[in-house]
C-alpha cells in the first residue's frame, strides 16, 4: 500500500475516526424566536470581528468561529462568554449562510454544549424580526 493509502485509511475507516456530522436545525424561526425571548436559548454569533461591528443582533453572543477554533480545547475561556452548561440553554449559532455556525455547532457539541446551527444568516434574521444591536464600542472578548 502506498503511503497515501494507508493515510486515508487511517484517516477515514480507522475505529474512532468517523467526524462528528452537524446539520442544520429544523427549529423555525418562530421557534428560535420563543425560545430567545423565554431566555431557553441565546444566539451566538460566529462571524467575523468586522462582521460584528458592523451589526449585529440585539442579546447575542459574540463567539468567532476563528477565535473558537483557537481555543476549542481552553474550555475556560469559552465558559466565561457562553451561559452556564448547567443552564442547559439551547446555543443557536448563525453566521451567513450557515457554513460556520455548523463548524461552531460542532467545536461546541463536543464541549457539551446543546448547540443548534441556523441556516439562516444575519440578514435573514433581520428580515424575521429579530433586533439589531446598534451599540457600538467596538469592544470584545479579546481587547479587553
Amino acid at each position: 500500500m502506498t503511503l497515501l493509502r494507508c493515510l486515508l485509511f487511517t484517516v477515514f475507516l480507522a475505529p474512532g475516526a468517523e467526524r462528528q456530522r452537524v446539520e442544520f436545525t429544523k427549529d423555525p424561526l418562530t421557534t428560535v424566536s420563543k425560545n430567545v425571548a423565554e431566555e431557553k436559548a441565546v444566539l451566538v454569533d460566529v462571524r467575523s470581528k468586522e462582521e460584528w461591528e458592523a451589526g449585529h443582533i440585539e442579546g447575542a453572543i459574540f463567539l468567532p468561529v476563528d477565535s473558537l477554533r483557537k481555543h476549542s480545547f481552553n474550555e475556560k475561556k469559552i465558559g466565561k462568554t457562553l451561559p452556564d452548561k448547567k443552564e442547559k440553554k439551547i446555543l443557536y449559532a448563525y453566521c451567513v449562510v450557515g457554513m460556520r455556525a455548523k463548524a461552531a455547532a460542532g467545536i461546541l457539541q463536543q464541549l457539551g454544549y446543546e448547540v443548534r446551527a441556523l441556516k439562516l444568516g444575519y440578514d435573514e434574521l433581520l428580515k424575521a424580526g429579530f433586533e439589531k444591536d446598534d451599540v457600538q464600542n467596538g469592544e470584545d472578548e479579546d481587547s479587553r
